[in-house]
C-alpha cells in the first residue's frame, strides 16, 4: 500500500483521471444517442436501414473489446488509454458526414470498434486503481459514466433544440475530449505503483471468467428492457400518456446512477457477495411486483427499483474478473464485458419477440427472473484471500494509508 505523501496525491490523482475518462466515455455515447434521429432524418433512412447501421455498432464494439483484451495486457492499459480515448472521440463525428448507408455503417463499425476499446481499457485501469487503493472504488468510477452519459444526452438534446446540426454538435464534444483526455492520461496510475493482485473469486480460469460474463449478460438484459421497453409498457400496456411512460425510464436512470454513487459504502459495508445478491433481489422484486399490480406509477416505481438493483451488480462482477489473474486482466474484463454488451443488444431482441407470443407485461418477467438467477450466483464472487491478506471489498477506509 502506497504510505508516502507523494504517493497518496498521486493515487488520488490516478483515481480522478481514470474517473474522468469513464465520464467522457458516457458523455461520447451519450451525446452519440441523441442525435441518432439528426442521423436517421439526414439520410432519410427508414428504420429498418437504420437498425442496420446500429448493428455496425454493436459489431464494432464487440471487435474492440475482444482485441483490447490482448492490448491491454501486452502494452498496458496506461499506454493505451490516451490513442484509444482520442480515437472514440475522432470517430464520434465521423456518422455526421456519412453520405449514405453503406458509409454509415464503415463509421459506426469503426466508432465501435474504438468505444469497445475504451471500455475494456478504462476498465482494466480502474481496477488497477482500485488495487492500489485497497478499498473498493469500482462503483464510483461507473456512477461518473452514468452522470456522463446524462451529460452527453443533455448536450445532444440542447444542441437539437437550438437547432445544431450532427456534425456541430460531435465536432464540439470531439474537441472537448480532445482537450481533455491527454490531461487525464497524463495523470495515470503508473504500474510500478499498483500492488500485486489479490487471489480473485472461486473457480479461477476460463469457465470462472465466462460464468461471471454470464452474470453481466444477465444484468444487462435489464438494462436493455429497461432502455427499449418501460415507455413502450407503460404506454401501451398500461395506457398511460407518453410523457409519463418517459418517466420510467427516466426512474431506472436516476436509481442507477444513485445506486453506483453509494455502491463502494455498501461493498465495504456488505462485501460483493451480499451486495450483488440483495442487488439481484431488489431488482427482481421491485419490477415483479409493479407487473403484477399493472399501474402506471407502480411502473415507474418497478423500473426505478430495477435500476437501484442492477447499479453495483456490473461494478463488482468487472473488480472480480479483473482480480482473477492480474497478468491476464484485460482479457478477462473484455469476456465479461463483451457477453454483458451481447446481454443489452440481444436482451430487447427476446423480449420483443416473447412478447408477440405471451404479451409484453408477461416478457417483461424475464429481467426480473434473470436477476434473481445472479442473487442465487452471487457466491460467485467470493474471493480467496491469499494467507493473512484481507479481500480489498472487506477493507473499510476510503483513502490509502
Amino acid at each position: 500500500m502506497t504510505s508516502s505523501p507523494h504517493d497518496r496525491v498521486r493515487l488520488h490523482r490516478a483515481r480522478l483521471a481514470v474517473g474522468l475518462l469513464f465520464g467522457l466515455y458516457g458523455v461520447i455515447l451519450g451525446t452519440w444517442t441523441a442525435r441518432i434521429p439528426a442521423i436517421k432524418q439526414g439520410l432519410a433512412l427508414t428504420d429498418g436501414a437504420l437498425s442496420l447501421g446500429l448493428l455496425a455498432f454493436a459489431a464494432g464494439a464487440i471487435i474492440g473489446m475482444q482485441a483490447a483484451g490482448r492490448l491491454v495486457d501486452r502494452y498496458g492499459a496506461g499506454r493505451l488509454l490516451l490513442p484509444v480515448v482520442l480515437a472514440d472521440g475522432l470517430l464520434l463525428a465521423s456518422p455526421a458526414f456519412a453520405p449514405n448507408l453503406p458509409v454509415l455503417a464503415g463509421c459506426l463499425l469503426a466508432f465501435g470498434t474504438a468505444h469497445g476499446l475504451l471500455n475494456i481499457t478504462m476498465n482494466t485501469a480502474a481496477v488497477e486503481v482500485q488495487r492500489a487503493w485497497q478499498a473498493p472504488i469500482m462503483s464510483s468510477f461507473h456512477a461518473v459514466y452514468s452522470i456522463g452519459g446524462f451529460l452527453g444526452a443533455a448536450v445532444g438534446g440542447l444542441c437539437a433544440y437550438a437547432g445544431l446540426g450532427a456534425p456541430a454538435t460531435f465536432l464540439a464534444v470531439a474537441a472537448v475530449v480532445a482537450v481533455t483526455a491527454p490531461v487525464a492520461a497524463r495523470r495515470r496510475l503508473a504500474p510500478s505503483a499498483v500492488p500485486a493482485a489479490e487471489t480473485g473469486p472461486g473457480g479461477g480460469g476460463l469457465p470462472g471468467v465466462t460464468f461471471l460474463g454470464v452474470l453481466v449478460f444477465c444484468c444487462l438484459v435489464g438494462e436493455g428492457a429497461a432502455a427499449d421497453w418501460s415507455s413502450v409498457y407503460l404506454r401501451d400496456s398500461l395506457g398511460s400518456t407518453p410523457g409519463f411512460a418517459a418517466a420510467a425510464y427516466a426512474a431506472f436512470s436516476i436509481m442507477m446512477m444513485a445506486g453506483r454513487l453509494v455502491g463502494d459504502r455498501l461493498t465495504a459495508a456488505l462485501g460483493p457477495v451480499r451486495l450483488v445478491r440483495y442487488s439481484g433481489v431488489l431488482a427482481a422484486l421491485g419490477l415483479g411486483t409493479a407487473l403484477l399490480i399493472a399501474h402506471p406509477v407502480a411502473g415507474v416505481a418497478g423500473f426505478g427499483l430495477l435500476g437501484a438493483g442492477l447499479a453495483c451488480i456490473a461494478p463488482q462482477v468487472f473488480s472480480a474478473a479483473g482480480s482473477q489473474d492480474p497478468a491476464r486482466a484485460g482479457q478477462a474484463i473484455a469476456r465479461v464485458a463483451s457477453l454483458g454488451f451481447l446481454g443489452f443488444v440481444v436482451g430487447p431482441l427476446v423480449i420483443g419477440a416473447l412478447a408477440e407470443v405471451v404479451g409484453l407485461p408477461a416478457a417483461l418477467a424475464v429481467p426480473a427472473v434473470l436477476a434473481l438467477f445472479v442473487a442465487a450466483a452471487a457466491t460467485a464472487l467470493r474471493p480467496e484471500p491469499k494467507e493473512g491478506h484481507l479481500p480489498i471489498a472487506m477493507r473499510r477506509g476510503r483513502a490509502p494509508s
